[in-house]
């Protein structure tokens, strides 16, 4: 399948990379913590569905799934008419989770 990330997707991973660089001033393990997380997400091209729906409605009832890495959680969807897999969101996971997903325009 093709992984796709969608605009907020870019930018939390964007956010997460300059938070541990910027803020926490430790760039070797933004740029570890990043790479990891996209590795994870390109694992996703073969058995995307091996992951467990998110719970919450109404995204259980939408198809979200989430990944776990690390202390990270991505979501996402697939499509399996189009072969792609959609990446929505990548959240620390300690967050409000469902305030930020009411929040996510793109699936």
């Amino acid at each position: 399948m093709k992984i796709v990330y969608t605009n907020t997707a870019r930018r939390d991973l964007r956010e997460i990379y300059e938070y541990i660089a910027y803020t926490l001033l430790v760039p070797n393990t933004a740029k570890a913590i990043s790479e990891t997380i996209m590795r994870e997400v390109r694992s996703l091209e073969s058995l995307p569905e091996r992951n467990p729906l998110y719970q919450d409605e109404p995204w259980h009832s939408q198809g979200v799934r989430f990944l776990r890495v690390k202390n990270y959680l991505v979501f996402y969807t697939v499509n399996p008419d189009a072969d792609t897999v959609s990446v929505a969101r990548i959240m620390y996971g300690g967050r409000n989770i469902s305030r930020q997903l009411e929040e996510t325009s793109e699936w």
